[in-house]
């Protein structure tokens, strides 16, 4: 059986930048031992990516702080997880909303008629690491998904537990090493 991970949006704006907390940063060292874990299978990565425009999107009109400008520091992977995600071959994806549609094709690519399990891990739980959940649960309904609460952060903690709470019904199963 084949085994991937897909690290959803380590980026500096989320664990140190214009929206980090102290939970995402609490879970750095986590996700990089999670990404050796899956040495020898296949990684996925995903980068929250705006423009310079982004306050005049939708979502920059209900969210109003500048992140994940393309081209920024707040953009980039954060240094130890881009260097795990480098040294484990990850392929990475932009995204320019919560869920990726391209992330599910290529799962679905990367899976075909093969037996596989999908484990996420990455910030934030409630509202980008369920987007995509719930997008890869609907796209390759016969494929496990998973996710580590321990590799995983929200806006707040009880979000965060609202989201895996979310997961958890609609069969991703949701465990916590910690």
């Amino acid at each position: 059986m084949q085994k991937i991970l897909v690290v959803i949006d380590m980026q500096n704006d989320f664990i140190d930048g214009a929206l980090g907390t102290s939970q995402a940063q609490g879970i750095v060292k986590n996700v990089v031992e999670k990404i050796k874990s899956y040495k020898g299978h296949q990684v996925f990565a995903t980068r929250d990516t705006h423009g310079d425009d982004y306050m005049e999107t939708l979502e920059g009109r209900h969210l109003p702080v500048p992140h994940c400008i393309k081209g920024t520091k707040g953009w980039e992977i954060q240094d130890e997880v881009a260097a795990a995600l480098k040294e484990a071959g990850a392929r990475m994806i932009d995204k320019e909303t919560f869920g990726s549609n391209v992330l599910t094709e290529q799962l679905r690519e990367a899976v075909g008629a093969e037996e596989a399990e999908i484990e996420l891990a990455g910030l934030c739980t409630d509202i980008c690491v369920i987007s995509n959940g719930l997008l890869i649960k609907a796209g390759l309904p016969e494929v496990p998904v998973k996710v580590d609460g321990a590799c995983c952060a929200g806006v707040t903690i009880e979000s965060h537990e609202a989201a895996l709470t979310t997961m958890k019904m609609c069969q991703i199963d949701v465990y916590s090493r910690e």
